[in-house]
């Protein structure tokens, strides 16, 4: 295989269930100056970051699940919600209980005072987070590309059928046990990374990608090579092209081992 580029996903895949990056991830990364290494993640792009700081400008970042694409602190690509679409959004998740929304927008994520464990958890995602009551200025002020719903209990499967009804040109994305993404229906992983192909002149079948969720299918179709993680979800399993080892035990890294 002559690959060019590698993308992958971070919670799930990348990192373990205590959220390490594999120890020799970034020794990779500095080793193969000639593959892109992408990103691709629902988290904030400012999280990510942080995440990365010792080889941040050897990184190309796929933020919000697509809705932004980052390299060297400079926005490639972003894809971003109406501000009426966010209104509907938001007045049909707060008729509905034991979900808080968090708009996630280029220079910010917004949401309203909540409970301590909510709180702790929105925080683990977004480094840049401000509290606001009014979600509705936060909306117009800044280029909010998703909404992402934290929903108690991890009851994320369930809730998703409260989304069946919005806008055809809106999608309601499973992204975890305890999320629900919605953005515009153009946005996912996949044709973010399919922006960073064409500008590097790289080949579908020159690229690998590695996922773990449902929010992941686009990016495994937008790769020649794909992966499915071990313990990823039933449903990616059957769409990918093959499978890794879990990401409890170093399943993308013995992948990217061999090449």
């Amino acid at each position: 295989m002559n690959i060019r580029l590698v993308a992958m996903d971070m919670d799930g895949t990348l990192l373990d269930s205590q959220k390490r990056l594999p120890a020799d991830f970034m020794d990779w990364v500095i080793n193969h100056p000639d593959i892109k290494t992408v990103i691709a993640s629902g988290r904030q792009y400012y999280t990510l970051v942080k995440d990365f700081l010792p080889i941040k400008e050897k990184l190309i970042y796929v933020a919000e699940n697509g809705g932004f694409v980052f390299e060297n602190d400079k926005i490639l690509f972003k894809n971003v919600m109406k501000t009426e679409d966010v209104s509907d959004c938001l007045k049909l998740i707060d008729g509905i209980e034991g979900l808080t929304p968090v708009l996630c927008g280029e220079a910010s994520a917004y949401m309203r005072k909540s409970k301590e464990h909510v709180l702790r958890e929105v925080e683990m995602y977004y480094a840049r987070l401000q509290i606001t009551q009014d979600l509705e200025t936060a909306a117009h002020s800044d280029s909010i590309t998703k909404i992402a719903i934290f929903v108690d209990e991890e009851k994320a499967e369930a809730a998703t059928v409260h989304f069946s009804g919005i806008k055809h040109h809106l999608a309601a994305v499973l992204s975890g046990n305890s999320w629900i993404d919605i953005s515009n229906r153009t946005v996912n992983k996949g044709a973010a990374v399919g922006v960073i192909l064409q500008k590097y002149g790289i080949q579908k079948e020159e690229a690998m990608a590695f996922g773990d969720y449902l929010n992941d299918a686009q990016l495994l179709q937008s790769c020649g090579e794909s992966y499915c993680m071990e313990n990823g979800h039933p449903d990616l399993k059957a769409l990918a092209k093959h499978m890794a080892d879990s990401n409890d035990n170093d399943g993308v890294m013995r992948v990217l081992r061999g090449l």
